[in-house]
C-alpha cells in the first residue's frame, strides 16, 4: 500500500469529524469548504512529515487550525471570534469524541445531539436552532429574529449549551467533557 492509498484511507476516516471541527469556527459554507480543501492540500504536501506512531486526527486538525488562522488573517470578518485557544479547545473536544466508545460513529453522535436539541425547552431550542441556521453571523440579528434582546439571547444560548452538554454526557457517557 503506497502513501497515496494510506492518505486516502486516513482522510476518509477523519473527513466528517474534520468538517465538524471546521464548521465549529467557520459559519460560511463556502469558506468552510475552502478550508477543508486547503487542509487536504497541505496535509498531502506534509505527509512525509507525519509520524505514523501518533494519531492522525490531531495532526490533521493542527494543520486545519493553521489554515483557519491564515484565513482569519486574510479576512477578520469571516471568523470574528476565532483564536488559537478556541481551536485548541475544539481539538480537545474532537479528540474526545473520536476516542469515545459509545456511539462510535459520527452519525450516531450527531443523532444523540439532535435528540438532545429536541429535548430542550422551546426558548432554548429556538435560540440554538436560530443561531445555527442564521445566515447573518451576528448575534444581534438572531436576537431580533427571536424578538428578544441580546442579553436574553446570550443567557438562553449559555443555558442551552449547558443542558446539551449534560444530555450528551448521559447519552454518550462523555464524562471527561466539561463546559
Amino acid at each position: 500500500m503506497d502513501a497515496h492509498d494510506v492518505f486516502e484511507i486516513l482522510i476518509r476516516d477523519h473527513a466528517d469529524l474534520l468538517m465538524v471541527f471546521i464548521r465549529s469556527v467557520v459559519r460560511n459554507q463556502s469558506v468552510a469548504d475552502d478550508v477543508f480543501q486547503e487542509t487536504l492540500l497541505v496535509a498531502w504536501r506534509r505527509l512525509p512529515d507525519y509520524d505514523r506512531s501518533r494519531p492522525f486526527g490531531p495532526w490533521l486538525r493542527g494543520i486545519t487550525g493553521n489554515v483557519v488562522l491564515s484565513a482569519l488573517r486574510q479576512n477578520r470578518r469571516i471568523l470574528p471570534l476565532c483564536d488559537t485557544e478556541l481551536l485548541e479547545h475544539l481539538d480537545a473536544r474532537c479528540e474526545l469524541l473520536s476516542r469515545n466508545g459509545r456511539g462510535d460513529t459520527l452519525p450516531e453522535k450527531l443523532e444523540a445531539l439532535r435528540e438532545c436539541v429536541r429535548s430542550l425547552p422551546e426558548p432554548y431550542r429556538a435560540a440554538i436552532e436560530t443561531r445555527l441556521n442564521a445566515t447573518d453571523d451576528t448575534s444581534t440579528s438572531v436576537a431580533e429574529q427571536l424578538g428578544i434582546n441580546l442579553e436574553t439571547l446570550k443567557k438562553r444560548l449559555q443555558r442551552a449549551r449547558v443542558r446539551l452538554l449534560e444530555c450528551l454526557q448521559r447519552k454518550l457517557a462523555l464524562a471527561e467533557v466539561t463546559p
